[in-house]
């Protein structure tokens, strides 16, 4: 009987899992965007929390160890160059979003138009980025997974005391 042999989970598989649980947010957001009432908006503000926290130690991670290794790896780095935009303009509205006062309209159309972005962005990464890292020579993203999975855990402690 034939045995399948799976990859080792590596660097590509934990980003990824980062997106697919940041669009269950997003969807969660949107499912309460669509009910009204005072309770709701507190619920909305914390999801939204939620979404921009994620977002931002995703980003770090990626901006920090993912991108310079791979940029060292390959050749061709203008979808790099297209990804480090994209997270300057998501860390744009993250940060107008988490200053916001009021959870209006606005406020849903900046975390509606921050999820337009992410999808966008992994659609790049899960389509071109991460093949061309998982077929770069020399780049070890099995181990590099370890790395990431450890930045992601100091960082989320971080945020997590300093808004706690």
């Amino acid at each position: 009987m034939p045995t399948t042999k799976r990859a080792e989970p590596d660097a590509c598989a934990l980003l990824d899992a980062d997106h697919r649980n940041v669009k269950k947010l997003f969807k969660a957001y949107d499912e309460l965007a669509k009910s009204r009432g005072a309770s709701t908006s507190q619920k909305k503000r914390d999801l939204a929390n939620e979404i921009c926290t994620e977002l931002t130690v995703h980003a770090q991670i990626e901006e920090e160890i993912f991108y310079p290794a791979l940029r060292e790896a390959i050749k061709e780095t203008d979808l790099l160059d297209e990804a480090n935009v994209e997270h300057a303009s998501a860390k744009d509205l993250i940060a107008q979003i988490q200053g916001a006062t009021d959870v209006d309209d606005m406020f849903d159309a900046k975390v509606t138009v921050l999820g337009e972005y992410i999808d966008h962005h992994v659609k790049e990464e899960r389509n071109e980025i991460f093949v061309k890292a998982r077929a770069a020579r020399g780049l070890d993203l099995v181990a590099m997974r370890e790395e990431l999975a450890t930045r992601k855990e100091e960082l989320m402690a971080e945020l997590m005391g300093t808004t706690a």
